[in-house]
């Protein structure tokens, strides 16, 4: 008698975790060329990060359903996309770390320095306020190692905010009486 092999279905984790490697390497790739490209600041090329999340949570997704009967509960979409999210975090927040630290040392005060000049062009603000901004946004700047922590907790909180709606769309219920 052959054994036979048996392939066990894919979990939500799994999933969550191949396509969060998947998407936090194009993504870590993707800031890296906007870095490089000086275009971080530009409106436009963040919003293209948001649209590779959304791609990425979505053929997560169509992955999981490929390989369970193409059933998936609201709950199981809601998971990948969180599972998905904190692992492109965590990519993200290494590159991150990693970039500002010890590939270009130079890019945080470049960011603060552009802060500065848009305060002063819009001219809504006075020279003290300005400052304190700066001061503000210095602080604020994820550069130490609690950065990737907040990279993973943020990510994670955006991909499962995003699979609130995705999820809605691409479940696909597997019936109660089968």
């Amino acid at each position: 008698m052959q054994p036979t092999a048996t392939t066990s279905p894919v979990t939500p984790v799994s999933a969550g975790l191949r396509y969060g490697l998947l998407v936090g390497i194009v993504t870590s790739i993707y800031s890296f060329l906007l870095k490089v490209a000086d275009l971080e600041q530009k409106p436009m090329m963040g919003l293209l990060t948001f649209a590779i999340l959304i791609v990425g949570i979505i053929l997560a997704h169509k992955f999981y359903k490929q390989h369970n009967a193409g059933f998936m509960s609201y709950a199981q979409g809601l998971g990948i996309a969180t599972i998905a999210g904190a692992v492109i975090g965590a990519l993200s927040g290494v590159f991150n770390y990693l970039y500002v630290n010890f590939i270009d040392t130079e890019y945080v005060q470049r960011t603060l320095d552009a802060s500065r000049a848009k305060l002063e062009a819009d001219g809504n603000m006075s020279e003290e306020q300005i400052e304190q901004a700066i001061q503000w946004t210095e602080k604020l700047m994820p550069t130490g190692p609690l950065s990737i922590v907040w990279a993973i907790i943020a990510t994670a909180f955006f991909g499962f905010l995003l699979s609130l709606v995705i999820s809605a769309f691409t479940k696909h219920t597997r019936p109660e009486f089968e």
